[in-house]
């Protein structure tokens, strides 16, 4: 569910109890242009109360089985209901959170016996219903209770709250009565509380407001974006994030990339991604963001255009192929056995068909 985390001790994620935490609402006020359409994005949906699901209140019946367990989502209302069969006796329990806005998928978590439990199973936009929940496929449920889901460890309970939601911990503790769904402003920029009475004081100097631009370029990548998408030091240390699944982290597959380069702003996330926005899908948009490194192939018939491409800092070498659509073939897309999507592999290589996926 959580692509990382690392606790609550970071610059944008107080650990302070007292933290004023005010709502984007009150940043809209000051930057219009990067809260226009946050909440919107694919990260400010990445959690929502079952409430308010888009998802669920779309689809008021999901179903799902494989072998002897049946498995059910039924909208009643604003709630969505649980429920696993082995044909004899029923689990049952109402879901409370969804975590991924449905591009690829959603998760849900409910409570049983006070705790936090992630479902066994999940929805896909690409069969428009349920299915194994990604790490469970292989694994036979020993009860009805197991074939439900499994109860979240604290850890892995804060971290999946903290990168999911804004607000979501007060010093170690998980505090989800004050936490806002999705990542908003306050979780990459930190409580605003203070931000806002050094503002209205006219305080221009101590804006109390942590700002991820001012970030050298592999502090931005791998501990800014890292902390949550998993940073090249959190795989390497993990073997259980090796292998493909290791797609879904983008900062490691940019760092392993033959070409990547720490201290070169032009290859660090926010380069080709806006925060503030989605992800574009036209493939074309990020010939741009090559060719600030790349030469183009003009630069092989003119050494006038040669020159003027490395004056402007353009010295990787050209590409015999084509000048557009880069990624298409140097970003290939990657599809995770029982995902029902392909993740584009940060690892920007020269990919081959018929090749091992490249750990």
């Amino acid at each position: 569910m959580s692509s990382g985390g690392s606790g609550p001790s970071l610059p944008w994620r107080s650990n302070r109890r007292d933290a004023k935490y005010i709502g984007s609402a009150s940043c809209v006020k000051c930057h219009k242009e990067e809260s226009a359409n946050q909440l919107e994005t694919s990260m400010g949906m990445a959690l929502e109360r079952v409430t308010a699901s888009r998802v669920l209140s779309s689809h008021p019946r999901l179903s799902f089985k494989s072998g002897q367990y049946s498995y059910e989502l039924i909208r009643k209302g604003d709630q969505s209901i649980y429920s696993v069969t082995d044909g004899l006796n029923t689990f049952s329990e109402p879901l409370a959170y969804a975590f991924g806005q449905g591009k690829a998928g959603q998760t849900y978590v409910f409570r049983h016996k006070g705790e936090l439990y992630e479902t066994r199973v999940s929805y896909y936009r690409d069969t428009n219903n349920l299915d194994w929940t990604l790490g469970y496929a292989s694994q036979m449920p020993t009860s009805l209770e197991a074939a439900a889901g499994r109860a979240l460890s604290a850890d892995e309970a804060r971290e999946c709250f903290t990168c999911h939601g804004t607000a979501a911990t007060s010093g170690k503790e998980l505090t989800l009565d004050r936490m806002v769904p999705g990542v908003t402003c306050e979780a990459c920029h930190g409580p605003g509380g203070d931000h806002i009475v050094a503002m209205e004081a006219k305080n221009l100097k101590a804006k109390l407001i942590f700002n991820p631009g001012k970030m050298d370029p592999d502090e931005l990548a791998q501990e800014f974006c890292g902390s949550c998408h998993r940073s090249a030091e959190q795989v390497v240390s993990n073997k259980s994030l090796r292998g493909i699944n290791s797609v879904r982290f983008q900062p490691y597959r940019m760092f392993t990339s033959r070409g990547h380069d720490p201290n070169d702003e032009r290859i660090t996330c926010t380069a080709c991604h806006n925060p503030h926005e989605n992800p574009r899908k036209d493939e074309e948009f990020y010939d741009s963001k090559c060719l600030n490194c790349h030469r183009s192939s003009e630069s092989v018939k003119s050494e006038k255009v040669a020159k003027a491409q490395t004056d402007e800092g353009r010295t990787a070498k050209f590409c015999p192929v084509n000048d557009r659509l880069c990624v298409s073939c140097h970003m290939p897309k990657v599809e995770i056995p029982g995902s029902h999507f392909q993740f584009t592999d940060h690892r920007i290589r020269i990919a081959r068909t018929g090749e091992p996926f490249p750990n």
